[in-house]
């Protein structure tokens, strides 16, 4: 009997399916939000990069959804890990190449990932990806040379000052008359690097916050 049931929903889902996919038509784009986001951005927006405006502007809710479930499972895994009041064996110093090859990475990692974060409303990237660079960067460090431990407290610190300056701009948009996260001040020249209004600074929040989570969790996993 369970067979049978679980055989004639099978049979009427992709009954479902067809007939919808039977209504569609065939070669034609079924959503044309996508063209319209394509033509109304550069005016609008003022962003080269379209998926960031997408993300940030047209729906920069979901974005900030984004950024709460990152830290819940970044707080989560750092309470799980986290030694509590177990005493932490020393930790040696790396070798000399990876000791060398971290204080050469290190500046190099700061600048591209700052770059990328700075550049994310121009070039593909962003905040998200620019973190993850900046988080690589203390974490190699961290690796290299056991003196070189992050302090979570400053990590916690840069977080939340992130953060809250996300939801300030989104605020300071909501009560200048506008929706939340809507884009101040002006667009610029397309494709300039001061452009696209307050985009750069939402993604220099997202990228300052999702280092600080990321290096506090991989600092975590390593001890």
């Amino acid at each position: 009997m369970h067979k049978l049931a679980s055989l004639l929903f099978t049979l009427g889902l992709a009954f479902l399916l067809m007939g919808l996919a039977a209504q569609l038509p065939l070669g034609a784009t079924p959503m044309g939000i996508g063209a319209d986001i394509l033509q109304r951005t550069p005016a609008e927006i003022g962003s080269a990069n379209i998926v960031t405006a997408v993300v940030l502007a047209y729906r920069g809710i979901d974005t900030l959804g984004e950024l709460a479930i990152l830290f819940a499972a970044a707080t989560t895994a750092g309470m799980v890990l986290s030694p509590g009041g177990a005493a932490r064996k020393p930790r040696a110093d790396a070798g000399l190449v990876l000791r060398a090859g971290s204080d050469l990475l290190f500046p190099l990692l700061l600048v591209v990932g700052f770059y990328i974060v700075l550049h994310g409303h121009l070039t593909p990237g962003g905040g998200f990806q620019g973190g993850v660079v900046l988080a690589a960067a203390f974490f190699v460090s961290f690796l290299a040379r056991a003196e070189k431990q992050p302090s979570h407290t400053g990590l916690t610190l840069i977080e939340a000052l992130a953060g809250a300056a996300f939801i300030g701009i989104g605020l300071a948009a909501l009560f200048g008359g506008g929706a939340f996260l809507q884009p101040l001040f002006d667009h610029g020249a397309l494709g300039a690097l001061v452009s696209a209004g307050s985009l750069p600074l939402l993604y220099l929040a997202v990228g300052l916050k999702v280092g600080a989570e990321l290096a506090s969790l991989l600092a975590h996993l390593a001890e």
